[in-house]
């Protein structure tokens, strides 16, 4: 398995390795002492699922209170993800970085509590599995518009003229007037 960095030094591409021949493959995706030696988290609360069709953008989603760290798989189709640094005061606060998901690549992303998430569908469909560090805090829930100008994000659009968003993401506040987590401790 490799854990290879990204530009933000956080968040982290999981790479397993497969073993396969002419009847398919195999792969170990989460291996506890593995993660650990990366200073990746060994424990996971909660699992989630989507499924969503092409053109669907969800997010940019993050928790207040009981932070997630999320570790996101595409389990089928092919999406475009996003992880966005939150933390007032750290170095790469409002800076993106974005991957190309597919069950064909089995890449994950680890997406570390402080970073706002979402992802955009590119294929027909999709099904996507995130894997969090803590259990889901209704009263928490936050998120920022998909679509702030000040963050830049280069969504991937693949001739989707307007992405289908929910009418809580499409109202979310722009990163300037949104509520963060905790500063950002060196």
């Amino acid at each position: 398995m490799q854990i290879l960095d990204t530009p933000l030094a956080d968040v982290k591409l999981v790479r397993p390795k497969k073993h396969g021949d002419e009847r398919g493959w195999f792969a170990e995706v989460f291996q506890a002492k593995n993660y650990a030696a990366a200073g990746l988290p060994e424990r996971f609360v909660q699992d989630n699922e989507s499924f969503s069709r092409k053109g669907v953008l969800r997010g940019l989603h993050y928790q207040l209170g009981k932070p997630q760290g999320k570790l996101v798989r595409a389990l089928s189709g092919r999406i475009w993800d996003i992880a966005v640094d939150i933390r007032p005061g750290s170095p790469q606060f409002g800076k993106w970085a974005g991957f190309h998901l597919t069950v064909e690549d089995l890449e994950f992303v680890w997406i570390p509590e402080g970073y706002a998430h979402g992802f955009i569908v590119l294929s027909e469909t999709a099904n996507v599995l995130y894997k969090t560090t803590d259990f889901y805090f209704p009263q928490g829930e936050r998120s920022i518009r998909w679509n702030d100008p000040a963050l830049e994000i280069e969504w991937p659009l693949d001739g989707i003229t307007i992405p289908s968003v929910s009418e809580k993401d499409a109202a979310a506040p722009l990163l300037a007037d949104a509520e963060l987590p905790e500063p950002y401790r060196i």
